[in-house]
């Protein structure tokens, strides 16, 4: 710890969040003695909202290698420190395996053999090439990750400006993989929900979504560590109108691509697709969806056109939190009406699942997040920018 980030402050939100999270996760686990599946659909729909942000975060320092932006040597260190938390991720993914078939219709035997359509998925929905891809995707995930952030980490000690080709050379093909594990991770973690549901969009769906709500939370990590040292010589209204400005085109993409699987669906008029939106926009759901249209995309877009928004630190997190928590909101309603398609329900381990997950992911990111400083000191990219920012 190179002294950068408050102590005191932020060793009790570590240990806090650590204390709420696995008390949250032992009545979680007693719940699942009682409601073994509405704890895997509970457990499910947390872990889908936590695993996105640290592999959106991932997304997002492979574009910034890429790109180079002013907008990222500020949330460099946040991103990677989210990264790092991916094989704990990769821990917590283990629970699920044990209620696949509480989760999954084609993990159970009896219903894929009454079943025509499913007997023909058989080949790619089954358990042990279940868990294999997981494994894949896990390894793409956690190997760019802890490749990106040594080769950071090094630059800092040795001021090696080589590297800097070797995380652009590495974020092109990554964003590639990227694009791939997530889309198929979110086709086997939720669409085969309902395995005879299929949509073409599905995947890019997740890609903005988990890129909205890491970029989101970023910018409410980014809110709080504002005025530590060294983050603050470079930290200014420019930056987070930047940040601002990349929300407000994420919230757009993440509108653009919900809006064009429900016109695709819809217009095609198959007994197949329609009913995936039926259970979603009835029995309570609606109100879901609408809330969704609202503050998801309606209240920050209009919110994020305000120049003084995206300048205002603490206006522009306060959006960002309102995204953050409407993406929870959004995993919810894609998962819960798959086992309750004719009335809103809301289990109380749906609202403790996300607390026990978050508390351990969030003391675990903090860990990482006081290790190292929080600005990459000899990127010869951020240097030129400190400069800048001095003789300003």
């Amino acid at each position: 710890m190179n002294g950068d980030v408050s102590l005191t402050r932020w060793d009790l939100l570590q240990r806090r969040s650590l204390i709420v999270g696995f008390i949250a996760l032992l009545f979680c686990g007693g719940g699942a003695l009682i409601f073994p599946q509405p704890f895997f659909r509970a457990y499910l729909s947390a872990y889908v909202f936590w695993i996105g942000i640290p592999v959106g975060c991932l997304a997002l320092l492979m574009l910034h290698h890429l790109v180079g932006g002013r907008w990222g040597f500020m949330i460099q260190r946040v991103l990677e420190a989210a990264i790092q938390t991916l094989p704990l991720m990769a821990l917590l993914f283990i629970p699920l395996l044990f209620g696949l078939s509480d989760l999954y219709p084609w993990a159970r035997p009896a219903v894929v053999a009454a079943d025509p359509l499913l007997q023909q998925k058989a080949a790619y929905l089954n358990g042990p090439f279940f868990i294999a891809r997981t494994a894949v995707y896990f390894a793409v995930w956690i190997v760019l990750g802890r490749l990106l952030v040594r080769w950071s980490l090094e630059q800092d000690r040795t001021v090696d400006g080589t590297l800097i080709q070797r995380l652009q050379q590495l974020s092109g093909p990554g964003l590639v993989l990227y694009g791939l594990t997530v889309t198929f991770s979110a086709i086997d973690w939720m669409m085969s929900l309902e395995p005879k549901w299929y949509s073409t969009i599905f995947g890019m769906i997740f890609i903005v979504s988990y890129g909205l709500a890491a970029l989101a939370f970023v910018i409410v990590v980014s809110h709080q560590i504002k005025d530590e040292r060294l983050i603050v010589q470079v930290n200014s209204p420019d930056r987070f109108h930047d940040l601002g400005n990349l929300l407000l085109s994420l919230v757009m993409l993440w509108a653009y691509m919900h809006f064009s699987q429900f016109l695709l669906v819809w217009s095609e008029n198959l007994t197949e697709e329609i009913p995936w939106y039926l259970h979603r926009t009835g029995g309570g759901w609606q109100w879901a969806a609408l809330a969704l249209i609202l503050f998801l995309f309606a209240f920050p877009f209009i919110l994020l056109l305000s120049r003084t928004t995206k300048r205002s630190t603490r206006t522009l997190s306060q959006v960002a939190a309102i995204i953050l928590f409407l993406h929870w909101l959004e995993i919810f309603w894609i998962v819960a009406p798959s086992f309750y398609p004719a009335q809103f329900h809301l289990h109380w381990m749906d609202i403790v699942a996300p607390i026990g997950i978050g508390g351990v992911w969030l003391a675990t990111f903090i860990g990482y997040l006081k290790a190292h400083s929080l600005v990459p000191l000899h990127d010869p990219r951020f240097a030129e920018l400190l400069e800048q920012a001095q003789e300003a």
